[in-house]
């Protein structure tokens, strides 16, 4: 169990990594990374040219996994419910951070992984740069 736990977390971060770095290219700026609350955490804040603040969730899954489902499918009506909440939280405490005209969002980006081959480290796999990364805006 602790495996498997240790793997998702990896595929996560994994994940998370290459969002930022998919955002990036596209002139966002991220501001932070893993905000957490006791109901939820945002995994990435950022601000594209837009100049709105987006709020991103990342889902990452590993070709292989899930039995034929997208990283989008797991995005529940729960999860998203929770991210709204600590979403309102954040703004909440960074009014700042949100220009009056534009607002805030939630973006998903999702992110689907090529299995590494054996011994082949996943920030090293030149694979990496085959994922099939779907970002959906004001979900």
């Amino acid at each position: 169990m602790f495996r498997a736990k240790t793997l998702k977390s990896e595929t996560g971060k994994l994940g998370e990594d290459l969002a930022c770095e998919y955002l990036v290219g596209r002139g966002y700026r991220i501001l932070k990374r893993n905000y957490r609350k006791p109901w939820g955490e945002i995994d990435i804040i950022a601000r594209p040219v837009t100049n709105i603040l987006v709020f991103v969730e990342v889902k990452a899954l590993k070709e292989n996994s899930a039995g034929g489902l997208l990283p989008e499918d797991h995005l529940t009506s729960s999860k998203l419910k929770k991210l709204q909440r600590t979403c309102r939280e954040f703004v909440a405490e960074n009014p700042d951070l949100v220009n009056e005209d534009r607002g805030w969002q939630i973006d998903l980006v999702a992110i689907k992984i090529p299995v590494c081959p054996r011994g082949q480290a996943g920030a090293e796999n030149p694979a990496l740069k085959n994922c099939d990364i779907r970002h959906y805006e004001n979900i």
